[in-house]
């Protein structure tokens, strides 16, 4: 059974767009993420699912009842919803046993201070119930907010930039802690966040929000392998899109080499298979460019990052075009040396490219940019 449906949601400000025509099932026990940039309307989104917001078109249903929709508003607090904020809104006077306390009923003293206990030791901080929130770290802080949505086991968790307020080193380790602790608690979830790093942690399936349309609802795998857009294609991981022409079978020609796919190449805009000399552009992820001391194909350091255990090389092939490349970190090259690449994909991602824009990428994008955004 869907724990939360959403069909057709319109929400706006004045004549702003904000939400437009969103719909997605979140089946129970799963955790989803809308990712997105800033003024997306993920965190709108966010709000109306909560009942912070009225909706002005389509529906909301929790657990098969309907909650939102024009004419009908179920207020927040009877949606059976937990809610873990940006800022963690812990009570300072109040002990952390006493704020994960605040939403159970205190007529039951002994169940409540056994679910306290529970939730404490779930989380990691058994033994800390006496102290206040001053006296704990950042990533304490969180656990203590995500402890108290959790205890009164509602329908529901919505996160809200939970890890926005926290270092990138703590911000990654929690992010793996929290997954783990809603999936112990059987926890249905949402996240907002516009980091993909978080969310590819946490979430086994994404919602990429741009122009407050989901351009593609979707696995991380898929949404990095197989994007459905320009727009994901550019926003998930790091990638570059080089011209090729279609050739026969499942290839593509290249200034690289020919391409060879497991699947037909489609141009994913139109899904359609593309044909003999179609002209596309094709993703280019940096794992899909080798470093190869032994090919002939020879490409320019322009630029290196070192990543510890890699080092992420950008290169200029001989027409100026550039690649990324992955490359264990004991290849170390100088800046202005050329190193031999090959081409290492076992399937194509290809978008058809618009003949008005000729060989422009700035034209390609003005135009996947115009065709995700709102009527």
């Amino acid at each position: 059974m869907a724990q939360l449906e959403l069909t057709h949601i319109l929400q706006r400000y004045g004549t702003h767009l904000v939400v437009d025509g969103v719909g997605f099932r979140l089946e129970t026990g799963s955790i989803a993420c809308l990712l997105g940039p800033s003024g997306c309307g993920k965190t709108t989104l966010l709000r109306c699912i909560a009942g912070f917001e009225e909706i002005v078109g389509g529906e909301i249903r929790i657990h098969d009842q309907v909650v939102s929709r024009p004419g009908l508003h179920i207020a927040p607090e009877k949606r059976r919803i937990g809610m873990v904020f940006q800022d963690y809104a812990l009570f300072p006077h109040l002990s952390i046993g006493e704020n994960i306390a605040f939403g159970l009923d205190r007529r039951r003293d002994e169940a409540a201070s056994l679910r306290v206990r529970q939730m404490l030791a779930t989380v990691g901080l058994a033994g800390l119930g006496d102290k206040y929130p001053h006296e704990l770290s950042g990533g304490q802080q969180q656990r203590v907010a995500l402890a108290r949505a959790l205890a009164p086991r509602p329908e529901l968790i919505l996160l809200d930039e939970p890890f926005s307020n926290l270092d990138v080193g703590l911000r990654e380790r929690l992010s793996f802690e929290v997954r783990e602790i809603l999936k112990r608690e059987g926890s249905t979830a949402i996240m907002v966040t516009h980091d993909q790093n978080e969310a590819f942690a946490i979430a086994d399936e994404i919602g990429v929000m741009y122009h407050g349309r989901i351009q593609q609802w979707d696995t991380p795998y898929n949404l990095y392998h197989r994007p459905a857009n320009r727009f994901v294609a550019d926003f998930i991981g790091q990638g570059v899109l080089l011209p090729g022409v279609v050739g026969d079978g499942n290839s593509v020609r290249m200034e690289l080499g020919t391409l060879r796919s497991d699947t037909p190449v489609e141009c994913h805009e139109s899904c359609a298979h593309c044909e003999d000399g179609c002209r596309v552009d094709v993703l280019l992820r940096p794992d899909d460019v080798v470093h190869d001391d032994a090919s002939p194909v020879r490409a320019e350091v322009l630029h290196k990052a070192f990543r510890g255990a890699e080092i992420l090389y950008t290169l200029r092939l001989a027409s100026g075009s550039e690649v990324l490349s992955l490359v264990p970190s004991h290849h170390n090259h100088a800046l202005g040396e050329q190193i031999g690449i090959r081409l290492d994909a076992d399937h194509v991602i290809a978008f058809k490219k618009h003949e008005a824009c000729g060989d422009d990428p700035a034209c390609e994008r003005r135009l996947e940019q115009q065709a995700a955004a709102p009527a």
